[in-house]
């Protein structure tokens, strides 16, 4: 498949998988004599094998690739920058936030394992916290030869004729790129047709807390600004009513705020303490998802100044600000 418009070319690489993403996308793009790769999927051979089949069927190689753009760091977008750069050198650009994570740099990897214990302290998370940050620790340990080994440069606007725009809140370091022109929307996970695309707490490179469902808040109305005609996702179908989607998001993300201020009235004054009531069992098996969602709505709520909070005894207590 291939869709063509205006003397620019996108052919889509579609992996299935079986879990709730539905497939992992990536995209080669081509203008005038660049062919761009947006995003390289996962490392493994079934997006390997289809990222060569759709060179082959448009009549390409690996050699043709002119450059590799990442929407962020995450490794289901990232997986095959090495192998390619391995068969044929080209330079790879991302965010300059992308870089100390896909670098793995060991003083910034260890800021965020601080950061998490922080966060978790303070909401109250006990040994599901304690749990996590092990885990985040063996893993200091265990992935730092996954560190990516291509070099990596912030990215070159005179290198592409698509706009750079930044889009954090899944995460905080991904960009989208649109095209004016056609009106395509290059989205990574900033929009996903099945499912919300989860807003993911994390620290800035110093290590300082950001507001994460708020930044992707932001970052879906930007996108909707731009009126996209086709928004390339990096999961599932292709996006062609954005508008319409990112209207249902934020409406979702405020019906969640009203369950969640409603615990707060009943009682429920903790992070913890409100994720373990609205998500139940998986609080244990997703903790970390739990968390930035519960997280994320309760800045929502903040800055709605629908709620407030102190801290007591190390622990964040959250209060309805009309009783």
């Amino acid at each position: 498949m291939k869709i063509e418009r205006k003397n620019h070319t996108v052919y889509p690489i579609i992996v299935p998988v079986n879990n709730s993403l539905k497939s992992i996308n990536f995209y080669l793009y081509q203008s005038g004599n660049n062919l761009t790769l947006i995003d390289a999927g996962l490392h493994n051979e079934e997006c390997w094998n289809a990222l060569l089949e759709t060179l082959k069927r448009n009549e390409f190689s690996i050699q043709d690739i002119t450059q590799i753009y990442l929407t962020h760091h995450h490794i289901d977008h990232v997986g095959l920058v090495d192998r390619i750069v391995r068969n044929h050198p080209v330079p790879v650009y991302a965010h300059p936030h992308s870089i100390p994570r896909l670098k793995r740099d060991r003083d910034f990897m260890e800021r965020r394992v601080a950061f998490f214990e922080t966060l978790y302290r303070e909401a109250d998370c006990g040994e599901a916290g304690e749990n996590q940050i092990r885990y985040l620790q063996n893993a200091l340990q265990k992935n730092e030869k996954k560190a990516m080994q291509s070099d990596i440069h912030p990215f070159d606007p005179a290198q592409i004729d698509l706009e750079i725009m930044e889009v954090p809140g899944h995460a905080p370091d991904q960009v989208s790129f649109f095209h004016e022109e056609t009106g395509w929307l290059f989205g990574g996970d900033l929009l996903i047709q099945h499912i919300s695309s989860n807003a993911l707490a994390e620290p800035d490179f110093e290590g300082r807390r950001q507001r994460p469902l708020l930044q992707h808040m932001d970052s879906m109305e930007a996108a909707d600004s731009l009126q996209p005609t086709t928004v390339y996702s990096g999961h599932g179908e292709v996006i062609y009513d954005a508008s319409s989607l990112v209207q249902k998001r934020i409406q979702e993300i405020e019906e969640k705020a009203d369950k969640l201020a409603l615990l707060i009235c009943e009682g429920l004054t903790t992070a913890a303490g409100l994720a373990k009531s609205y998500y139940e069992k998986r609080y244990d098996s997703q903790f970390p998802l739990v968390m930035s969602e519960i997280l994320g709505h309760l800045d929502y709520l903040e800055a709605k100044e629908r709620i407030g909070k102190e801290k007591m005894n190390g622990v964040w207590h959250y209060h309805d600000k009309k009783a």
